[in-house]
């Protein structure tokens, strides 16, 4: 019957006769045959199925075999033996390798075939035996997968005892080795079986004998942990996830970070690979161990491990995004990772290029799931947007995309970013080296955040672009002097000509360091600046001083009532009276109370009253309307709805405003010994290089005992003239400026002005115009919290843009004042062509260590577009001036980029740090050619930003659908 057969299969006759043929053969296997045909029939079969030329051949011979050996199995049970399995699994079968699949599946099948027989307990020890050692050679997806097979319908043969340990941890390292070389659907859907196949089994295996589970997570960590350069474990370990018991995930994980054999390097690695999984379609709780390790990792305090897979993971989970299969458990992952990344804003700053791309991408494919997700992902750009303030430019395009989404509440961005931080993240972190790098594109040199230092490196930096004062500084000569300005010359200079992208000015923070200044808590920003002028003002008085300008009544601009004053006098020695500059409510961060009269005595001087003889009683006590109301240009630009926007021209109309002292506010008159209504005003009679506004933002609510942001929009004016009323009595004071203070009776004569004896008439003032080159913002919603960043630009002594509209030098005060600046004159002309030239100004933001260009636009629109962030100190330089410093002195040397000459010993300690940057990153590259890419994790946070707890810097703001559709679901 053999020979009959062997001839058909070969045979050229029609397939529908072979297969009437072939089933007459198969009928004929009831009939008795001795055992050397059957042996004959079970070669030629065996011959057929392993090495058959078509699917016919191999078909014929399944069927047959399957005959012969059903009604004569003592025959098929002598021929299927120990030693022929043995043969097939160790050499082979004629041609075929001994890892071909189709000698599994013959052994799989014959294995059904004779399971009744006694001779099956044999076959069983042999392959117990076997498939260890199969595993053993990392079998390839598809033998690994048939191998799978047959242990799953043949418990029997899968390794007992402590070999079934060791057979699990070779499987676990035999996955770690699957790879999939196509890029086709299909085979990549096969690929997936596979491996799923080979998963399954282990789970079934800790199932049956859970001493294998530990051995095995052990071997998945030695794997993914490896900083072997030439192995890469595979991703599908990622299907082993799903079948570790979630209630081992405590243990394991205090384990796995306590342990003190684990290095950093190894940690690192296997978070890396972790992160990697995610890649992996059908995986179920991969996000869920990520996030346990990642929060593991924090318990400890490994912050540069965390840091460094944060940095280099972060685009590749943004990526897994676009991906429907692996899309939730990315975006849990991602949702984690940003937000305990809260110490600088560089990891969310890596994704932010990739969001608006995405987001129109969802938008526009209008499927449910792709709605729900956006929801969830413009929430967490909102928080991150929010914690991280400063940069506009970066964030304009991204608001724009999602403004038709919603936007958590205030409390809410506060209640997430608080529960995902880092547990003492400013102060575990110090140790953290700033990522090397070169210069930004700008040439600017930032400021490396020290911890809550924002409020100096905004200053400095503004300081720094004041061309003029920079000068002066870096000319002075100190040598022998360790005074706080060598040290602020020395910052000056290294600004000037360092090679690095930011630079930490720790011996300058500790040096001007306020004493009443909490280390690495949030200040006041304002405050930091007084003092350090103050400490700063060499043997002359210096004009760097600043006007605190508070805000107008919330009542109409068009009929400001100042039933508030915004100064109220008080009683000096001798009967003398001085008009006192209110002091600046409570600024963000903490402040020493005896502190809190700074104010502005070192900013302005006021003129004090020669004579109580000078100030004359009315017996009319009544105030008229008029004198107590502030007229207000119609070209004030409007809010939405119709609501007027304040500038700073109106502040300082409201700062100068003569304030009428009535009521609980009257005058004490010496002369008559009562009270009496009166008129007290202010003017400016000597102006500074520099003049310096703050805008007093933050105020006390008397009725809910908190302290609040004025978070008013101003309109910041490009080009500002400053009123100056100069008069002989004050030529002492001719290397400063002051405010003349005057008080008269306000009777029917109310624009007569009475001077002190032994003054000169008071002249008209002088117009003197400032242009706008600093603002340091404050971002945040409350004085107890906060970041301060700057904009700033170069302003030399003379603009020729205010020269060629130059205005009248003079305008006649009318006697309220209330046309001091009007935004009617001819300034008004300047600042537009000023705007109109702006892009050839090059404005620059300033964010701690990251510098960029920016425009006026940007700094106009800062609290339009982003609520919280608002401008808090202006910087102002004076035009026309002369400065002996502008001119480049031959005698000194040659000037670099309008600077000054150095001197030499700057010159070496810039040169020396320049030489320490460059061997730096020489050493750093050096590091990362000897480790693999993915070993080797060698980012840094850039700096530390302002996110301690409350109290503290750092406010506390591709399709849809889902299966195998297209190739592009699949994600390795």
């Amino acid at each position: 019957m053999d020979k009959i057969l062997e001839g058909l299969v070969s045979s050229s006759h029609p397939l529908p006769l072979k297969r009437v043929i072939v089933r007459k053969v198969v009928e004929s296997a009831e009939h008795w045959l001795d055992e050397a045909q059957c042996e004959a029939m079970f070669d030629l079969t065996t011959r057929l199925i392993l090495e058959g030329q078509d699917p016919f051949q191999r078909q014929v011979g399944h069927q047959v075999l399957e005959a012969y050996a059903r009604y004569h199995r003592p025959e098929f049970e002598s021929f299927f033996n120990k030693t022929f399995v043995l043969g097939l699994l160790q050499q082979g079968y004629h041609s075929l390798d001994r890892k071909d699949v189709a000698i599994l599946d013959y052994i799989h099948n014959g294995l059904k075939l004779i399971m009744s027989c006694p001779s099956v307990l044999d076959l069983f020890s042999l392959l117990q035996v076997e498939v260890l050692r199969m595993v053993c050679e990392r079998p390839e997806p598809q033998l690994c997968a048939r191998l799978s097979d047959l242990l799953t319908d043949f418990v029997q043969c899968i390794p007992k005892g402590k070999l079934s340990i060791t057979f699990c941890q070779q499987l676990v390292r035999t996955i770690g080795h699957f790879q999939c070389v196509s890029t086709q659907e299909k085979e990549l859907r096969e690929y997936v079986s596979q491996v799923t196949k080979v998963s399954n089994l282990l789970q079934n295996i800790w199932k049956a004998e859970p001493s294998t589970l530990l051995p095995s997570l052990q071997e998945v960590f030695a794997s993914i942990s490896s900083t072997d350069a030439s192995f890469e474990p595979s991703v599908a370990l990622a299907s082993l996830v799903q079948h570790i018991p979630l209630q081992m995930i405590t243990v394991l994980i205090r384990s796995l970070t306590t342990d003190p054999n684990v290095k950093d390097a190894s940690m690192t690695q296997a978070l890396c690979r972790m992160i990697d999984w995610l890649s992996w379609p059908l995986a179920q709780h991969v996000d869920t161990w990520v996030i346990a390790l990642l929060k593991g990792l924090a318990a400890v305090q490994k912050f540069t491990i965390l840091i460094d897979v944060t940095l280099l993971k972060i685009e590749l989970v943004f990526n897994r995004l676009w991906f429907p299969l692996v899309r939730p458990g990315a975006l849990t992952v991602l949702s984690h990772m940003l937000l305990s990344f809260q110490h600088s804003p560089e990891a969310f700053h890596l994704i932010v290029p990739h969001v608006v791309n995405l987001v129109h991408s969802f938008q526009s494919d209008g499927l449910p799931s792709s709605t729900t997700f956006l929801v969830q992902l413009t929430e967490l750009i909102h928080c991150m947007m929010y914690h991280y303030s400063g940069f506009p430019d970066l964030y304009e395009p991204i608001l724009e995309a999602i403004k038709d989404f919603p936007k958590p509440s205030e409390e809410k961005i506060k209640l997430i970013l608080s529960q995902s931080a880092w547990t003492s993240q400013s102060n575990s972190l110090a140790s953290c080296l700033s990522r090397l790098s070169g210069k930004s594109e700008t040439g600017k040199t930032g400021l490396i955040n020290l911890g809550n230092t924002c409020y100096m490196n905004s200053v400095i930096q503004a300081l720094f672009m004041a061309t003029d004062f920079r000068r002066q500084v870096l000319s002075l000569n100190l040598n022998g002097c360790n005074s706080l300005m060598k040290k602020l010359q020395h910052l000056f200079a290294f600004l000037a000509h360092t090679q690095r992208e930011a630079y930490a000015p720790r011996i300058f923070f500790e040096a001007s360091r306020p004493p009443w200044f909490t280390p690495r808590s949030q200040q006041d920003c304002s405050e930091y600046l007084r003092f350090l002028l103050d400490r700063s003002t060499s043997q002359k008085v210096e004009a760097f001083t600043d006007l605190s300008l508070a805000f107008c009544p919330s009542s109409s601009m068009e009929n400001l009532s100042f039933q508030e004053p915004a100064s109220s006098p008080s009683t000096q020695d001798g009967g003398l009276m001085q008009a006192s500059v209110p002091g600046p409510s409570k600024e963000p961060g903490v402040c020493n109370p005896s502190t809190a009269a700074f104010a502005c005595y070192s900013a302005v001087n006021e003129r004090m009253v020669d004579s109580p003889d000078e100030f004359r009683c009315s017996e009319d006590t009544s105030v008229p309307n008029d004198s107590s109301k502030m007229l207000v240009n119609k070209d004030v630009p409007q809010k939405a709805g119709g609501e007027t926007t304040s500038s700073v021209t109106d502040l300082l109309n409201y700062f100068l405003a003569p304030e009428i002292l009535t009521g609980d506010n009257q005058y004490y008159c010496e002369n008559c010994a009562s009270l009496q209504n009166a008129e007290k005003t202010m003017q400016i009679t000597e102006e500074p290089e520099y003049l310096i506004l703050t805008l007093l933002r933050f105020s006390y609510d008397q009725k809910y005992h908190v302290r609040r942001k004025i978070l008013d929009n101003v309109s910041l004016p490009l080009v500002l003239e400053l009123p100056v009323k100069r008069t002989t009595s004050f030529s002492s004071l001719s290397e400063s400026w002051s405010l003349d203070v005057d008080f008269t009776d306000i009777s029917e004569n109310l624009a007569k002005k009475l001077k002190p004896s032994g003054t000169e008439e008071a002249c008209s003032p002088k117009l003197v115009p400032y242009l706008l080159s600093s603002v340091v913002v404050h971002s945040g919603v409350s004085s107890e919290s906060g970041h301060y960043y700057s904009y700033a630009r170069n302003i030399t002594g003379t603009e020729s843009s205010y020269q060629m509209c130059h205005q009248p030098e003079t305008l006649t005060l009318a006697s309220s004042q209330s046309h001091l600046l009007g935004r009617d004159s001819p300034s008004a002309v300047v600042e537009q062509d000023l705007e109109n030239k702006e892009m050839s100004k090059e404005w620059f933001l300033f964010n701690d260590s990251r510098v960029t260009f920016t425009s006026f636009q940007s700094v106009q629109k800062i609290t339009s577009r982003f609520p919280k962030d608002t401008a808090y100190v202006l910087l102002y330089k004076k035009q026309n001036s002369t400065n002996g410093l502008n001119g480049n002195n031959s005698t000194t040397g040659l000037w670099v980029n309008g600077d000054p000459p150095l001197q030499k010993e700057l010159m070496d300690a810039i040169t020396k740090d320049n030489k320490l940057y460059l061997q730096e990153q020489e050493l750093n590259a050096r590091a990362r050619a000897l480790q693999a890419a993915s070993a080797s994790c060698s980012f840094r946070p850039n700096g530390f930003d302002d996110n301690d707890p409350p109290g503290s810097c750092g406010p506390t703001g591709g399709g849809g659908g889902g299966g195998f559709n297209t190739v592009g679901r699949l994600v390795f």
